[in-house]
């Protein structure tokens, strides 16, 4: 399974680079607005710093809900670098634009999925990913892994090529979760990747070790 984290602060993704498990970076609007980067020539930038610093796969969303928009900015965003992934809401004008981008050979991520049927037509369109947004949907009292799973079914039997990416992942359980139900990829904020780090009986082992060591050494 791939870790992407989720963020568009340099500082987190290169911790998360210098760990040694990451494999890409999923960004959106709110996410810039956050570290404070805005107009369209510092987002651009922003873009490039990322791209520098990861070897793929950074997810660039679009704001256009309108075919023609998209395509405009997914273009734009498209031309910053190869290792651009376009994102892209699943709505109608949203898989057009998919299966646009998808025969120019212009990789995307299908975002804020919430059901199966959506990953279905994703897929048809020929999304590179899904994102589906597990910890939204927990929010409403529905089981979110449960869908990683359904979706992770029906991509096998059919044989679809779109790569499972859980999203809205929150916690280091999250991740072991979607990893046992299936999911290609988990994208979510760094401390849920630090924490698969810790368990009590590590911290207590190497203390006892520790200890054992300086007996044994004077």
């Amino acid at each position: 399974m791939k870790f992407f984290i989720d963020t568009a602060n340099l500082d987190q993704i290169n911790e998360a680079h210098d760990l040694g498990v990451l494999d890409g970076v999923t960004t959106n609007p709110s996410l810039m607005a956050k570290e404070g980067i805005t107009g369209e020539k510092n987002i651009k930038n922003h873009y490039k710093a990322i791209c520098n610093i990861v070897g793929d796969n950074v997810s660039a969303e679009v704001i256009s809900t309108d075919f023609n928009g998209m395509i405009k900015e997914g273009e734009e965003l498209a031309s910053i670098d190869n290792k651009i992934v376009v994102k892209i809401p699943l709505i109608k004008d949203g898989i057009k634009a998919i299966k646009y981008f998808s025969e120019k050979g212009i990789r995307t991520n299908c975002t804020l999925v919430f059901s199966a049927g959506q990953a279905i037509l994703a897929a048809k369109a020929g999304a590179t990913f899904l994102s589906p947004f597990i910890g939204r949907i927990d929010d409403t009292n529905w089981d979110g892994i449960e869908l990683i799973q359904q979706i992770a079914t029906i991509y096998a039997v059919q044989n679809f090529k779109t790569e499972i990416l859980a999203a809205s992942v929150r916690n280091s359980l999250h991740i072991v979760k979607c990893a046992e139900a299936g999911a290609d990829i988990v994208t979510c904020p760094l401390p849920a990747i630090l924490g698969l780090l810790k368990h009590p009986l590590t911290d207590i082992g190497l203390a006892q070790f520790l200890s054992d060591h300086k007996k044994a050494n004077g």
